[in-house]
């Protein structure tokens, strides 16, 4: 699996955000329960997918909510 998983996150959250990709403006592919759901620019963005997909409550916080590849809530800037 994924190096950026953090110490004792589960594999299976149902929120995946992926890693920045470098577009102008930088955008994170989100996918909920495995189905992409849309492009996110900011933690905003991912709430307002996961509510479109269903979710009701989404903890950004919580590892076995929302798993971060690439970075983390607050990484919105491609890697140089």
């Amino acid at each position: 699996m994924s190096d950026d998983l953090p110490e004792g996150a589960p594999e299976s959250a149902p929120i995946v955000v992926l890693g920045v990709a470098p577009a102008d403006p930088p955008y994170r592919v989100v996918e909920v329960r495995g189905d992409v759901v849309g492009l996110a620019r900011d933690m905003v963005d991912v709430i307002r997918l996961a509510h479109a997909s269903g979710m009701a409550h989404v903890d950004l916080d919580d590892p076995a909510v929302v798993r971060w590849v690439g970075g983390g809530k607050y990484h919105w800037s491609p890697r140089a």
